[in-house]
């Protein structure tokens, strides 16, 4: 059994999710101990019983401490069974817990089962703390894709805290074995950039502020962004401004929340001012992307290498908690011009039939 410390770093959820799905892909036991303590409410929460929950549910393994508030937990994996599956992280009670980082849990074993698999996840779809589910569906999933990741996602209902009620649905085909390597050195040329500003249950003229600032505070900066507003289905109320980046070689992505008594220009601008941040430094990965693909980095065969446009805790938690499952090592290069580079040669994981 591989012991893990929860506090690590971070000490926030990523080291649970992590640790969960390398112990469904590698069989390996795990128990982990000081779980989220670096939090204001350590413990295990909503979403992240459900995302224990959901890996022994495709697996069939067993759980001891799966509790509201535990801070220890720990996990006997079984053999991954594809299917179809329901998560519903207010199966106990009402949250809005984030459907993506359930998702993050589960897409990877999913993937490498041997057959097609159909989740859906009920719960938080935008919510503070996680990525929305329009950047799970148009920024990750299409990163992993050159890896063999083919996952397709549809979001049927947008749920925003503090009752969630989302709805998402992912059908996950079988991956090639052993995964393909990612490099990404440069970014490559701006294609498009689609401002997405969009309410639930509230006056569309939210949206439309929303949407105006951002793409004039874009526009100002020679940029040619194309705006896009949108009333979307919900139990709750809610707002977003999402910022979605094509270039060459990846796409990058930034979200903002609306929330009582939060202007609906602030919203935009926060979105405006990550992707800004963005824009004006280097590396090809967006911060966010950086530490959700570390796990199949680690999984692919060969070497791979990305360019990083920021090296957070997120990030050197997840390569942490992989480091310890796993006999390789990741390396941050940075060059003379401050560009940082992330490689890692994979252990081309092959799972038993």
């Amino acid at each position: 059994m591989i012991e893990i410390d929860g506090s690590h770093v971070e000490g926030g959820g990523q080291i649970l999710r992590t640790s969960l799905a390398l112990s469904v892909l590698t069989g390996t036991p795990v128990r982990i101990r000081h779980i989220r303590s670096a939090r204001k409410a350590p413990g295990l929460k909503p979403q992240h019983l459900m995302s224990a929950r959901a890996a022994a549910q495709i697996c069939g393994g067993k759980l001891i401490g799966a509790e509201a508030g535990s801070g220890e937990l720990c996990f006997h994996p079984g053999r991954i069974r594809p299917g179809r599956y329901i998560f519903n992280v207010s199966a106990e009670t009402a949250s809005a817990g984030s459907t993506s980082l359930i998702l993050q849990t589960v897409l990877l074993p999913l993937a490498l089962a041997g057959s097609a698999s159909r989740a859906l996840l009920k719960g938080g779809t935008h919510v503070p703390w996680s990525p929305s589910a329009d950047y799970i569906q148009d920024v990750f999933l299409p990163a992993v894709a050159p890896m063999g990741i083919r996952a397709k996602m549809k979001i049927h209902c947008a749920g925003f805290y503090p009752i969630g009620g989302g709805e998402i649905e992912t059908v996950v085909e079988p991956a090639p074995v052993p995964l393909r390597p990612l490099r990404i050195k440069e970014r490559g040329a701006l294609k498009f950039l689609r401002v997405i500003s969009a309410v639930a249950n509230l006056p569309l003229s939210i949206a439309e502020r929303q949407m105006n600032r951002a793409t004039h505070r874009l526009t100002e900066r020679g940029l040619a962004p194309k705006g896009e507003t949108r009333t979307v289905e919900s139990p709750g109320k809610g707002t977003f401004c999402f910022i979605l980046a094509e270039f060459e070689n990846v796409r990058a992505g930034f979200s903002a929340l609306g929330e009582i008594g939060k202007r609906a220009e602030r919203v935009a601008d926060e979105a405006v001012d990550g992707f800004l941040r963005y824009w004006n430094g280097r590396g090809a990965l967006d911060p966010h992307l950086a530490d959700q693909v570390v796990l199949y980095l680690a999984l692919a065969e060969g070497e791979s290498h990305v360019t990083l446009s920021d090296v957070t805790d997120h990030l050197k938690t997840n390569l942490w908690v992989v480091e310890q499952f796993l006999p390789i090592k990741f390396f941050i290069e940075e060059d003379p011009g401050g560009g940082r580079t992330l490689r890692v040669t994979g252990i081309s994981i092959r799972l038993p039939p």
